[in-house]
């Protein structure tokens, strides 16, 4: 009887040659079925320039063999880290599934062609948005931001808008994939992969 990806994930007899990735985009699919509000919401630790840790809950908005994307101005908080230290932490937790993935590795900015496929494919209020909110800065009142998008909005028109140009996107690239799933009496499963080569190495962890 063939076994699902999750179930060579857990065999310790038969996890030879198994892609992580597959296994997440396994995870995924249950994740999307089962939780009730968004399973695309992440934790996204990065350091400042005085290695003081930030944390904070973004998207993942596309993934593929290179890594998992997620979009943001890059002149906010996270953006500025980013682009100084371009090494980042997530984690996937899905409540309803017990289970989550960490990923640790360096970040690379996303190609201006993928920035704007992916922003094309938001809402136009959301386009709108991304021009108008100096993201992570302050602001005098929600009516002051409120003004700043009429103001954008009148401005465009009905013309298509245009990605600004501090709006881009990140792609982590993992160097560890850690899989955990919620055990009795906290005897959890945890399987991590770390990049060997052009492959991956895997090993069980205690709990």
């Amino acid at each position: 009887m063939l076994q699902t990806l999750t179930e060579r994930l857990f065999d310790d007899s038969d996890r030879t040659d198994l892609d992580p990735f597959a296994v997440f985009e396994e995870w995924f699919a249950l994740a999307k079925e089962a939780e009730a509000n968004d399973p695309h919401a992440m934790a996204l630790a990065s350091v400042d320039g005085e290695g003081m840790p930030d944390v904070r809950m973004v998207l993942l908005n596309s993934r593929d063999a290179r890594g998992f994307c997620f979009f943001t101005n890059f002149e906010s908080e996270k953006g500025k880290q980013l682009l100084a230290q371009p090494k980042a932490a997530m984690v996937m937790h899905w409540k309803s599934l017990r289970r989550q993935v960490r990923m640790r590795g360096p970040v690379e900015v996303v190609s201006p062609e993928e920035a704007d496929a992916y922003f094309a494919s938001r809402p136009r209020g959301s386009q709108i948005a991304s021009s108008a909110s100096e993201q992570s800065r302050p602001v005098a009142s929600r009516e002051a931001l409120l003004t700043r998008v009429a103001e954008i909005s009148a401005e465009i028109g009905e013309d298509a808008v245009v990605r600004p140009m501090h709006w881009s996107g990140f792609r982590l690239v993992p160097e560890s994939i850690e899989f955990w799933k919620d055990g009795e009496f906290r005897l959890h499963d945890r399987v991590r992969f770390v990049r060997d080569g052009d492959g991956w190495s895997s090993a069980r962890l205690y709990p």
